[in-house]
């Protein structure tokens, strides 16, 4: 054979790879986590649309902008938000250093495990559990006790990290995002320097990117080194009407794409929503208590203090056209570790 046939050849394999890749690029599923309905359609034709230059409908990639409730849109938050599970472990190993506890609340509900009184203590009690376990330290100290606590927590239904706890269904959704030209982000009434330590190792979605409640920091020089310290005090909630105060301020562009699960998304959905162009407002709906739980009240499921889906929500969703993902129905798999 001669040099220019053995080229040639060559030349006609690898360009025969790159085609066959690019046929199984455009012939795979690339949402294989969920069953085939209105839900797993509605992405993939809004990604189609925003996405195809010929389309009315295209958006260039600087302004792909896809934003995500974390608590119950990408991991469970049941049967207690995680961050909250964090901070009743931390009153417990704070509690000998502070004998007035013991007599305190909400400090006495959570030492005595009277849950029933500390959800009746409200946003309030929860505010001083936060302000008591999340301050008087510098922030590279607390994410350092974020960590090990993720290291060691446990699921009290799954027995498994809480990190492990996340929606393999959504983690394919961020990733089918991100392949078409999207940066996503989290916007989350979660404390910002409580999810930055796990969501790029878990969702592939850097700290600089996440948006989340904080309190309060303050510059100090400590033993020659300069630290920023958590501050008791509240400085931005990122939930309701603060989600879209909080995209428009770290974020700077409206979404296109918005997805949560409860009624503190609404403001979100409703914000992205409002923009011209082809939107995608999307939530989840926990109606799956034998896979992960179900809760509204939404569709008659039971009431909750922790992602609440009211009735009002879902009609609303219904007059917007925002779709609504049933655990149940929508995903052939829920967490990470099925199989």
């Amino acid at each position: 054979m001669t040099m220019k046939r053995v080229l040639l050849a060559a030349l006609t394999f690898t360009l025969a790879l790159g085609f066959n890749a690019l046929v199984m690029a455009q012939t795979s599923d690339p949402l294989p986590s969920w069953n085939d309905g209105k839900a797993k359609q509605s992405v993939i034709e809004f990604v189609s649309k925003v996405t195809t230059r010929a389309s009315p409908d295209f958006v260039p990639p600087a302004e792909r902008i896809a934003t995500f409730d974390n608590d119950g849109t990408l991991w469970t938050e049941q049967p207690m938000y995680t961050q909250l599970a964090f901070a009743l472990d931390r009153v417990k190993a704070l509690a000998s250093q502070h004998p007035e506890w013991n007599t305190t609340q909400p400090f006495k509900a959570v030492l005595d495990n009277d849950f029933d009184t500390l959800a009746a203590l409200g946003e309030k009690g929860l505010v001083e559990l936060v302000m008591a376990t999340h301050t008087g330290m510098s922030t590279a100290e607390f994410e350092a006790i974020v960590k090990e606590w993720l290291g060691k927590a446990r699921h009290p239904r799954f027995k498994r990290p809480y990190t492990e706890l996340v929606y393999q269904p959504m983690l394919e959704l961020l990733k089918y995002l991100r392949a078409n030209g999207f940066k996503t982000y989290i916007v989350s009434g979660g404390g910002v320097e409580f999810m930055r330590p796990m969501t790029d190792s878990v969702y592939g979605i850097p700290p600089e990117q996440v948006i989340g409640s904080s309190i309060k920091t303050q510059y100090q020089m400590k033993d020659g080194t300069p630290v920023l310290i958590r501050l008791p005090q509240i400085d931005f909630i990122d939930d309701k009407t603060g989600k879209p105060v909080g995209i428009n301020k770290f974020i700077g562009r409206r979404p296109i794409a918005a997805f949560g699960n409860s009624a503190g998304d609404r403001e979100m959905l409703e914000w992205t929503g409002a923009g011209g162009g082809a939107r995608l407002m999307m939530l989840v709906l926990h109606d799956d208590a034998g896979r992960e739980y179900a809760y509204g009240p939404a569709n008659g499921l039971p009431d909750t203090k922790f992602g609440t889906f009211p009735s009002t929500l879902m009609q609303e969703a219904g007059e917007r056209g925002w779709v609504v993902i049933s655990m149940e129905k929508d995903w052939k798999r829920v967490f990470v570790f099925e199989r």
